[in-house]
């Protein structure tokens, strides 16, 4: 499965004609929690969700920007950062950029505070959210404490706080910390991430067939929506 077609910014036609009967729409969206992109482009795109009159499956497939990122110690991501991507004045910049986009949206953003983290148990407990229903609000909630509180993603306590917050189960998500439970399902949606030509995140897969790279504006998002339910 290819995404057949991607929006840099289309703009609706015949809306109209397409509400006649009410439709839904699936939406997989790959994403990694440690991505600024990615927290910043899931509050424009539920905006978008909230104004369109049909509904709206929002399924969560991970992405890992880091996979060889320390699994135990976790030190503030800034100096990896700059490492990476050409010293600290770079990072700065990119900080400054994205604390203005996001707070356009509302967003807290402290990226000062965030931890180097690896994200494949945060991912398996949003695999976990997936199979109780609670994928949004953990979302939601690891995008936040990462971006704007400064959490330890790495903590296997933090991750049972968070999602308790979310809604799941404390011992439930413990049980799953401490067992491989959900790992194997975790890998193959990352392997199919790739096969699909994934290579840079957020990404949101309409219907499994056409595709919205990047924390793009809302009105974007707004016109895919309009534009796929013309196809169902």
């Amino acid at each position: 499965m290819r995404p057949a077609s991607r929006w840099g910014g289309a703009t609706p036609g015949n809306a109209a004609e397409v509400w006649s009967v009410r439709v839904g729409v699936k939406v997989e969206i790959y994403s990694d929690v440690v991505c600024p992109w990615c927290y910043l482009g899931q509050a424009r795109f539920l905006k978008a969700v909230e104004a369109f009159p049909g509904d709206v499956e929002i399924v969560w497939r991970p992405f890992q920007l880091d996979p060889a990122a320390p699994t135990d110690e976790s030190g503030l991501a800034d100096a990896v950062l700059a490492a990476k991507f050409g010293g600290a004045d770079k990072v700065r910049a990119a900080h400054a950029r994205l604390r203005a986009l996001t707070a356009d949206e509302g967003l807290p953003y402290e990226p000062e505070a965030a931890h180097h983290v690896n994200t494949f148990q945060a991912h398996r407990v949003l695999w976990l959210a997936g199979e109780l229903g609670l994928q949004d609000a953990l979302a939601a909630r690891l995008f936040r404490a990462h971006h704007a509180e400064g959490a330890d993603l790495n903590s296997a306590a933090t991750l049972t706080a968070l999602a308790a917050e979310a809604g799941l189960p404390a011992d439930r998500v413990r049980a799953l910390l401490d067992s491989d439970e959900g790992a194997a399902e975790v890998s193959a949606q990352l392997a199919e991430a790739r096969a699909i030509g994934v290579s840079g995140v957020p990404f949101f897969l309409f219907e499994g067939k056409w595709a919205v790279s990047g924390g793009q504006p809302t009105e974007v998002f707004t016109a895919a929506l309009q534009e796929v339910a013309s196809h169902l």
